[in-house]
Parts: structure tokens; C-alpha cells; sequence
């Protein structure tokens, strides 16, 4: 009989931001498919049902984050909760001068990124998909970029966000190791 090896521990904050994950995309798909056939008012609850969801998820980042750079893992989190406010503000259709939220979640993505790269207890390739994300979003702002590639912009952030997404919800974070890098940032 051979030994093996004894799984680590696993986070449920991690794996609860990746179900709040799958919430959202779940939100956005289902509101995305019958908006253009039920009342507005059904639309406008599923995409502000969409913020609230992924402002829920910015502050589990935020906390699940904290260990690698509490100061970045901030300012993520308030680019995410301002992108999410323009959008709600939007639903309800109070002048919010044009903004578009992807000005947001671009730089969002992109922050996240640099957590992940430098964070002990989550694969690499996950930071390293993160940027097709938020350049991704970037992009998406220059018309011509978005009327060209759009569809590809939008398979590539979606993708990339799914991801990490599933790895949340499937393989959580390494609790050993985040707790490992959580007292060295003296946080624990």
C-alpha cells in the first residue's frame, strides 16, 4: 500500500467567493437572455441584482487578499465597489455622466492580477489569465475596438474571470499557505 498524500486544507472564504462568482455570472447570463423578452423592470432587478453580487465578491477578494498587499488589495476593491455603483446608479437611471464601468473593472482585473502573482496560495496562470480580462475591458471602451473584436473581447474576459471563478469554487486556496503569508504580512 502506498502512502498518500494528505490533501491540504481548504478556505470556504475562498470557496464562498467563488459560489458568489458563479452567483453573478449565473445573474448576468439569466438577466442577459429574457431582458429582451420580459418587462424592463425585470431587467433592471437582474442587473442590480449583477452589482450587489459582484460588489459581494470585491470585498471577499478584498479580505481573501489582504495577506499579499493589504493597501492594493483595497484599492481593488474600491475600483470594484465604485464600478458597481455607477452600474446601479445606471440601472436606475440617474445621470452618471456616461461612465461606462468597464473603467472600473478594467483596472480591477488587472490589480487582481498582481494579488494573485503574488499570493502564495493560488496558481500563477490564474493572475497571468486575469490580464486578458482587463486589458480586455480596457479595450472594450475604444469603439472601434469593440465594434471590431468585441465578441472576442468578451469570450476572452468572460473565460478568464470563469476561471478563477471555478478554481474558487473547485479547489478554493491552500489555507496552510494563506495562513502562512497572512503572518508574514502580520495579519493573522
Amino acid at each position: 500500500m502506498t502512502k498518500r498524500a494528505r490533501e491540504p486544507e481548504r478556505s470556504p472564504l475562498a470557496r464562498l467567493t467563488g459560489a458568489l462568482y458563479l452567483a453573478y455570472f449565473a445573474t448576468t447570463i439569466i438577466t442577459t437572455i429574457v431582458q429582451s423578452r420580459v418587462p424592463n423592470t425585470v431587467g433592471e432587478t437582474g442587473n442590480l441584482l449583477a452589482f450587489v453580487l459582484y460588489a459581494m465578491v470585491a470585498l471577499l477578494f478584498y479580505d481573501l487578499f489582504k495577506p499579499v498587499d493589504s493597501r492594493l488589495s483595497l484599492l481593488a476593491a474600491l475600483l470594484s465597489l465604485t464600478g458597481c455603483v455607477f452600474g446601479s446608479l445606471d440601472v436606475f437611471h440617474v445621470p452618471t455622466h456616461h461612465v461606462n464601468t468597464l473603467i472600473f473593472f478594467g483596472p480591477y482585473c488587472l490589480l487582481l492580477r498582481i494579488l494573485i502573482l503574488g499570493s502564495k496560495f493560488l496558481p500563477h496562470v490564474l493572475g497571468a489569465l486575469m490580464v486578458l480580462a482587463g486589458l480586455g475591458w480596457l479595450l472594450f471602451l475604444i469603439p472601434a475596438v469593440a465594434r471590431d473584436f468585441g465578441m472576442v473581447i468578451e469570450i476572452l474576459g468572460v473565460a478568464a474571470e470563469g476561471l478563477l471563478m471555478l478554481w474558487l469554487l473547485a479547489k478554493g486556496v491552500n489555507v496552510q499557505k494563506w495562513q502562512k503569508q497572512a503572518r508574514a504580512a502580520g495579519r493573522e
